[in-house]
This record gives structure tokens, C-alpha cells and sequence, in this order.
């Protein structure tokens, strides 16, 4: 019921945005002309490409293969659906609420039948993942009986609606009322909180804001009992987050079943890629560890083996799935250089498409998702220094096609791991990246129980 209210306050707001703007019938033409070119181009690459529509089964239900319980809280509304009612707001840049809808999937790439393809906002993981948590065939609602305990609080959603607010005690008047009713709990006092946990949209440097600085957002990961639990963000702090644990970046694809996913794998083995590398991304200004950009940008666009979907003022087409995954899926190897922090969506994005990710930092993959990824760095992605980063293609040519082919199948299969199933999703068997945070979650809070004995 919470959704079908959401999408049906969006579509009066929609109407209401119509009602703006006053009709001119020529230029209506036009832009429906080239809407329809547009479109058409998008959806022949959707039909060739990707499995946008699927033949279901019998759903059977999903059953806990695993040594495992969690409990949800059921938080009062405030701490997260109560938010989604001011949508509008809860980015100053950007209107949430096409992203917030489907349980945060977003707006579906294809309106005839159901879909697993979704227009994903990259910092929407914290309802994905509170959406399959409660839906998890581990859940109980005994916490009596729980390994873990899940505190659904949409801290990253909260924190974008107010890096503008000036006051900070009102800036962090609600990760403090949160902190203060979870530990009031008495599931929180059996172990003082270190079998509790939040999982976080947004990069840990938004809830580390110092008390003599204005940096990040709030201080909620810099709170003394929030430090006893483990927080999962898309992006830990490197040096000063032990309880820190990355997440993916959510991508476009969100299967319901395991079908789906070894097809999708398949179509990724099979596709031709005629590019030897690509970047997608723009210039940054005024960060030392985006400078590398620039170097990027320069030597793809004087390559010919290189293709570069360059984002700049707006970059609309960068916000297009099918032209982001399009140049993936034509690319051997997907340049990921750090932007307005280390991580990167357009990591996720390149491995869903089975391009192998050449990083530049250490702290974009490596030190951020080690529950997710291989002990051999070297057998799924490539790294490059900046110092010795001048001669990309030269070192890629350097590769030899059949390791190329080895790397590349390593990629495709992290894939099920890293993407965050359809929260309704039935005859899904293959571990996801909710499945892998919770088995360590549960491992550790069993570790840290025996210590404490």
C-alpha cells in the first residue's frame, strides 16, 4: 500500500508540472520527432541486448540456505518512509521521487509487462536493501532467536535533503533521535549494539562531519554507540573505518530469478567488443584525487581503440543506462578513475557488462568491498598508478587475449554478487549482494560473541 500512495501523489505531481508551460504545437512536434528517433534507437539496443522482459514460472518461495537470522526493526516512520513524503526535497539537486518509487528501483526502462530493469539512482541502496531484507527467507520476528539485528534507517536520503542547513544541531537533530531510540531498545543492551547494524546509501565521508568543521553532512558514524555497530555504506572511509563495510553501488539490473541473471551472464560471455577500453565520466575541478581525469579524457579521445562518453554540463547522456551500459558492453576494459570521492557507481555499472575495471586508487575497489571480491586483485581488474598512467593503451595492448578472457570471466561471475536482486524476487537462488552482507554480518556478530564469553 505505501508504494501504490507514493506512485499515485508523484502522478498529481507530474500533472501539476504539465500545467506549467504552455502548449506550442510546432515545437511539441519536434520534440516528439526526436523523442521517437530517440527512443526508438534506445529500445532496438534493449531488444538486442538485454533481457527486458522474461517467461515466468511458478513462483516458489525462497527458502534460508543459510546459518543465519535477522531481525528488522520496525522503526517509528520518521526514520525512513515517513521521508519519502517530502521527495521532492530530499536531494537539493536532484527531485527524488521517480527514484524513491519500486521500493527505490526507480522508474522501469520498459512499461509493457514486468521488468528487472530499472533507472536506479546511485545513492538509493539503503531502501533496496531494507526492501530485501524484509522480504529475506532468513528473517525472523523472534529477536529472541536473531543472530543480527537490521535498524532500517534511511540515513543517506536524510542527510542529501539537508547538507544546505546552516544549523548543525538541526542537521543532525534526526541521526541523534535515531541513535537514542535504538539504544533505548532492549535487544540493544545485549550486546550493546555490536549485533546491530545500518546500511547506508551514501559514502561514509557524509556522517563524519568533526565538531570543528563544516565537512559531510551529520555526525551520526562519528557517535560513540553508532561506532559499536556495523554500518554498511557504498563507500568506508579508508583509514578511520573499522566498522565500516562496503556495499555495491546498486546498477540497473535487478533480477527476479536466477534465469535471468545466468542469461544475462551469457549474453556478456557472447558479445562482441570492439573497443579495447572506454571512460565514461567528466572533468572535475579543484580535487587532487580527480586530477587524473583530465589525463583520462585526453588520452581516450586521441585513441582510436578507445571510446569516451564524455560528461559535462548536464551530461544527460550519461544519466541514459542504455548509452552508459552500450559503451560498456562494446569496451574489453572500463577506465574508473575516483571523482567527488574514491568509489563509483560506473564500477558496478562496468562489471554488469563484463568490462574489466582498471583503477587507479587503491581505495576505489580494493580497500572498500572485501567481502565481495577475489584475494587476487589481478584476476578481475587491472591497476595503474598515476605515475605510470600515461601510457593506458600501450599497457592494455600489453595484456594477452587469454587473459583477457580469463579476467573478463572472473568479472561475470561476481556479477550475481554484486547486484541487488527484485525485492519480490521468488526463484532466486544465486547469493546477491544483500545474501553476502548479511552471511557477514552474521559471522562476525557470532565472532564477537565468542570473544565476549
Amino acid at each position: 500500500m505505501r508504494q501504490v500512495k507514493i506512485d499515485l501523489w508523484l502522478e498529481k505531481k507530474e500533472d501539476k508540472e504539465k500545467e506549467k508551460y504552455p502548449k506550442n504545437k510546432k515545437h511539441n512536434k519536434l520534440i516528439h520527432l526526436t523523442l521517437l528517433i530517440s527512443s526508438t534507437v534506445c529500445f532496438l539496443f534493449l531488444i538486442l541486448h538485454f533481457p527486458i522482459t522474461t517467461e515466468f514460472k511458478v513462483s516458489l518461495p525462497r527458502k534460508c540456505n543459510q546459518n543465519f537470522t535477522v531481525y528488522v526493526y520496525d522503526l517509528p516512520k520518521e526514520f525512513n518512509i515517513g521521508l519519502l513524503q517530502n521527495c521532492r526535497h530530499l536531494n537539493i539537486y536532484t527531485n527524488m521521487c521517480p527514484h524513491v518509487s519500486n521500493n527505490g528501483l526507480g522508474q522501469p526502462l520498459h512499461r509493457g509487462g514486468r521488468t528487472s530493469w530499472f533507472a536506479t539512482h546511485q545513492f538509493i541502496a539503503e531502501m533496496i536493501f531494507h526492501a530485501r531484507v524484509e522480504n529475506h527467507p532468513c528473517r525472523t520476528w523472534n529477536p529472541h532467536n536473531a543472530d543480527i539485528f537490521y535498524v532500517p534507517f534511511y540515513g543517506g536520503l536524510y542527510a542529501s535533503s539537508v547538507f544546505r542547513e546552516q544549523n548543525l544541531t538541526k542537521r543532525d537533530e534526526l541521526a541523534v533521535r535515531l541513535v537514542d531510540y535504538i539504544s533505548g531498545q532492549r535487544w540493544w543492551r545485549r550486546s550493546n549494539g555490536r549485533d546491530h547494524f545500518l546500511a547506508i546509501g551514501r559514502t561514509a565521508w557524509d556522517f563524519m562531519r568533526s565538531p570543528d568543521t563544516d565537512f559531510g553532512a551529520n555526525i551520526l558514524m562519528q557517535m560513540p554507540r553508532v561506532m559499536n555497530m556495523s554500518v554498511l555504506t557504498v563507500e568506508r572511509q579508508p583509514w578511520k573505518g573499522d566498522n565500516h563495510f562496503g556495499i555495491p553501488y546498486p546498477s540497473y539490473f535487478h533480477p527476479y530469478t536466477s534465469a535471468e541473471m545466468v542469461t544475462w551472464q551469457d549474453k556478456m560471455r557472447r558479445v562482441e567488443r570492439p573497443n579495447l577500453f572506454s571512460f565514461v565520466g567528466g572533468p572535475r575541478k579543484g580535487l587532487e584525487k580527480a586530477a587524473i581525469r583530465d589525463e583520462l579524457i585526453r588520452q581516450c579521445a586521441d585513441s582510436s581503440h578507445c571510446e569516451l562518453l564524455k560528461c559535462e554540463n548536464g551530461g544527460s547522456r550519461c544519466h541514459d543506462p542504455m548509452n552508459v551500459l552500450g559503451v560498456m558492453t562494446r569496451s574489453r576494459f572500463c577506465l574508473q578513475a575516483p571523482g567527488d570521492s574514491f568509489t563509483r557507481r560506473s564500477t558496478f555499472d562496468s562489471m554488469l557488462a563484463g568490462c574489466i575495471p582498471v583503477f587507479f586508487s587503491p581505495h576505489t575497489m580494493y580497500t572498500q568491498y572485501m567481502w565481495y571480491l577475489p584475494d587476487d586483485k589481478r584476476s578481475y581488474s587491472v591497476f595503474m598508478d598515476e605515475i605510470n598512467s600515461t601510457q593506458i593503451e600501450q599497457e592494455l595492448l600489453s595484456i594477452s587475449d587469454s587473459e583477457v578472457a580469463r579476467m573478463r570471466e572472473t568479472v561475470i561471475g561476481l556479477v550475481p554478487s554484486m547486484t541487488y536482486a527484485h525485492p519480490n524476487a521468488t526463484n532466486y537462488d544465486l547469493p546477491d549482494a544483500v545474501d553476502v552482507a548479511l552471511e557477514a554480518l552474521a559471522k562476525q556478530a557470532r565472532a564477537k560473541a565468542m570473544v565476549s564469553l
